[in-house]
């Protein structure tokens, strides 16, 4: 390792060790790592704003312009109403509920998206059962995780994997589908063993569910049908957007530029619905990982990968999808796997069936990032929106839940792998 390699990894390290010690703020210390990459020269300005993301960073700030624009209409809190009803006020049945929800929304859109519409709904409800949010909120980043696994647009991954593997929607679907429907019931299994003991409400607050009037709740229909319309839109967008060749964020900032117009909301209060140290955190990890990308460490883990597997493609399918979650779980998959991705074609051009390789790599690093709460998009999204409410989601706190269940997602699955294409 050059010298450049060992401080780009040691100032990464110590900015994950402050996030992980929240002695900081976790965008205060990722600012702090970006300072002193700069400082030493490992990048210039030029070359970190080449590593940012900046069509994740649209979708962010275009879905919570159009989500607080949404919320005026009140229709987060009719939606909480009846849910809350169907579920006869259990709160168990209402996390499964949002969850199975959230996981079906995910295949087909941003998980950051699917997390925006529901956590505003899960804080309404919580407060009319007068129960923690908390065991509702972590469930439902988890749910995000894994149904964007599924599909070849639920994660960007996917989206590239599918772009140089040539596999299709059906083919995601086909080979994942089941692993992934099996994952989330052994995952909410083992929730509800934690969480089940939690959620208790009394008759007399179940009963006050069912005297709640949801009708009440819809504030501006004229605004309820503008947001539906602009909402649908972005979703055919979403689903669309390799055939129409536009990305993601410029869909979501068009939607929520037309919402705007259409709503005449004021501008600043939608701008101050962002969540800009979210906005600020994500920036400063790019960068971050953008120079452990340019000192040539990421590549140099991908290379190690495939030197030790050869033609070995058990060996193969094992390791890439264990250390492709572990990573993840760490560092933004999207370079971690347009790395993997020229390796994975060597391996094919050497005569290595590398089929079953892509659905390692896919599995690997969407569901790793269900093992930290910095480890996708919607993990650190749902954690602003909680602080916002005064709830704050530790790191800690997070890692005792999400990495062990990511360890059990990634255990079934390379199960799956082993039992039906490595074998």
């Amino acid at each position: 390792m050059s010298l450049t390699s060992i401080f780009a990894l040691g100032v990464f390290i110590i900015v994950l060790g402050l996030i992980i010690s929240e002695k900081l703020h976790r965008t205060v210390a990722a600012m702090a790592g970006v300072v002193v990459v700069l400082l030493v020269r490992i990048l210039t300005p030029s070359q970190a704003l080449q590593y940012v993301d900046f069509n994740t960073l649209l979708v962010l700030m275009g879905m919570m312009i159009v989500v607080s624009i949404v919320k005026k209409t009140g229709v987060f809190e009719y939606l909480a109403i009846v849910a809350a009803k169907k579920a006869k006020g259990d709160p168990w049945r209402i996390i499964v509920f949002l969850c199975a929800v959230t996981a079906l929304i995910s295949a087909f859109l941003d998980n950051v998206t699917t997390v925006l519409l529901i956590v505003p709904m899960t804080f309404v409800i919580t407060k009319k059962l007068n129960v923690n949010p908390m065991p509702f909120l972590i469930p439902e980043i988890l749910a995000s995780n894994i149904g964007g696994t599924a599909t070849l647009i639920g994660d960007p991954p996917n989206i590239m994997i599918g772009s140089r593997a040539g596999l299709s929607f059906t083919d995601f679907i086909v080979n994942l589908g089941p692993i992934i429907v099996l994952v989330f019931a052994a995952v909410f299994f083992v929730l509800w063993l934690l969480y089940h003991k939690q959620l208790h409400t009394d008759a007399e607050t179940r009963q006050k569910v069912f005297e709640l009037d949801e009708t009440v709740c819809i504030k501006d229909k004229g605004l309820l049908y503008k947001c539906g319309a602009v909402l649908l839109l972005i979703v055919l967008g979403f689903i669309l957007h390799d055939v129409i060749g536009m990305e993601n964020g410029v869909i979501a900032m068009t939607g929520a530029v037309l919402l705007l117009l259409l709503s005449r909301s004021d501008v600043e209060d939608a701008l101050l619905s962002i969540e800009w140290p979210t906005i600020f955190f994500f920036t400063s990890l790019f960068v971050l990982v953008g120079a452990l990308e340019e000192a040539g460490l990421i590549a140099s883990l991908a290379g190690l990968i495939t030197g030790l597997v050869k033609d070995n493609l058990l060996l193969a399918g094992v390791l890439l999808i264990w250390f492709s979650a572990l990573v993840s779980s760490f560092l933004d998959n999207i370079p971690f796997v347009a790395t993997l991705i020229p390796l994975i074609l060597g391996l094919g051009a050497q005569g290595v069936d590398i089929a079953p390789l892509w659905w390692a790599v896919s599995l690997g690093a969407c569901l790793g990032g269900n093992g930290t709460l910095i480890g996708a998009s919607a993990n650190v999204v749902v954690a602003g929106l909680a602080a916002k409410q005064g709830y704050v989601i530790t790191f800690r706190q997070y890692l005792k839940v999400g990495f062990p269940l990511m360890m059990l997602s990634v255990a079934l699955s390379m199960v799956y792998l082993i039992l039906f294409y490595l074998t």
